[in-house]
């Protein structure tokens, strides 16, 4: 019971409701009664339902604020790494030197698929979207790794965990080369998280592995920001599949499935696809004019964002991040340059001041997978990537404690009930 109490009029009769506070942010107002003296809530999105307790993430939307275990967003892209993040979207707390590396070693372990994966992606087409076999492949790995699917077992739980973790990257850099015709190329443990992955993205059997160290810094820090974003589309479909006690593969699946959509994971691959359409420099003043003008359909993509009312926190780490990529690597591509335009418009011009409409983490993390060759395609699959440890942690959360299936309500406003006509009298 709470000591602080909300209270709500309805048709003459009160209903007392308690209200719970967290740790930060604001007070919740538990509506559960209103069921059994037969109401439900409306809110449709669930933008102002919070569907469950957590302790993992926390964001501010209005002051720009992401929070991991407590600490800002910035401050992990900046002195962590991504494995260290990851330990702390699990467990909750940064890990000591010695907990840091046997949780490394454990993801090293597991890095390899099981051969008949190869044999399965051959099932696809090669011009498959690259989201639709990761759907595939990772749904599939619970008929691979059946061996610790008792999601009531902490310990089998928590070898699926480094099992996801761990092979995400094999099977997404596997889905691009299958898509491109070249042999997969094996994870190299020796490597750190991100310069494996684009080791098995871009090398080949002929020839050692070059990583463009600078570039896989990148990497890194686009998957730390990108690991947890509280109970956004994905996440909140995987706690919903697992609320069913369907095995974390399938639940992660069902993540990734839900992310693929152009509101959600698709945003930094929309970003490309408008810096096509906009073509050339010449051009950016017109599109700019359209985006301004209310009763024109266009929008600038990777500006503003729904949950930040103020600026995305991740955004200021992936801008230093993708302009030293671009420093680096001295890339000089059309699209990049309308890119930097854009940004350097949103910055200055009143307009977009005045609104807020800054670049967000989809605008710059975008510019950064264009600059290093990775196909527009992939980005939602890199998405996916750098999201799995948010998702298992919120899985394993919910898992780990007491819930209910998820089972969300409706206002109906079809017919009431009327009686069959027989066909011959209708």
């Amino acid at each position: 019971m709470s000591d602080k109490k909300a209270t709500l009029s309805v048709d003459g009769k009160t209903l007392e409701l308690d209200v719970y506070s967290g740790t930060i942010g604001p007070d919740v107002i538990d509506v559960s009664p209103l069921t059994g003296n037969g109401y439900f809530t409306y809110d449709p999105g669930f933008v102002s339902t919070a569907s469950t307790e957590s302790k993992i993430t926390y964001i501010d939307g209005n002051q720009g604020i992401l929070l991991h275990g407590g600490y800002p967003i910035d401050q992990l892209a900046e002195q962590s790494d991504y494995l260290e993040t990851c330990y702390l979207l699990l467990y909750g707390a940064l890990p000591t030197a010695e907990q840091k590396e046997k949780f490394v070693n454990k993801v090293r372990m597991h890095t390899m698929v099981n051969d008949q994966v190869s044999t399965f992606f051959k099932g696809f087409r090669r011009d498959a979207h690259p989201m639709a076999i990761m759907c595939g492949v990772v749904g599939a790995l619970s008929a691979f790794y059946h061996d610790s699917l008792d999601i009531k077992d902490e310990q089998h739980r928590q070898i699926s965990a480094i099992r996801l973790i761990a092979k995400m990257p094999t099977l997404a850099a596997m889905t691009y080369k299958y898509t491109i015709g070249q042999p997969f190329m094996y994870p190299q443990n020796h490597l750190s998280y991100s310069e494996n992955f684009l080791h098995m993205m871009f090398g080949n059997p002929c020839e050692p592995s070059k990583v463009n160290p600078v570039v896989a810094r990148a990497m890194d820090k686009i998957f730390i920001l990108h690991a947890d974003h509280e109970q956004n589309a994905s996440t909140s479909t995987v706690r919903l599949a697992g609320s069913t006690g369907a095995n974390p593969f399938a639940c992660i699946s069902a993540g990734i499935a839900a992310l693929w959509g152009p509101s959600h994971g698709g945003a930094n691959e929309a970003v490309l696809n408008m810096l096509e359409e906009i073509g050339d420099e010449s051009r950016i003043d017109e599109f700019v004019a359209k985006a301004k003008d209310k009763d024109d359909p266009f929008r600038l993509m990777g500006f503003g964002h729904r949950v930040y009312k103020n600026f995305d926190p991740r955004a200021k780490v992936m801008k230093q991040a993708a302009d030293e990529v671009l420093a680096e690597l001295g890339v000089d591509d059309p699209l990049l340059r309308i890119a930097k335009r854009l940004e350097q418009i949103a910055l200055e011009d009143e307009y977009f001041v005045s609104k807020k409409l800054y670049p967000n983490v989809d605008f710059y993390s975008g510019i950064i997978l264009k600059a290093i060759g990775i196909p527009t395609s992939m980005f939602t699959v890199i998405f996916a990537l750098g999201r799995t440890p948010g998702w298992i942690a919120h899985w394993n959360e919910m898992i780990s404690g007491s819930y209910k299936i998820g089972r969300p309500r409706q206002l109906y406003t079809g017919p009431a009930q009327r009686d069959f006509v027989p066909l011959d009298k209708r």
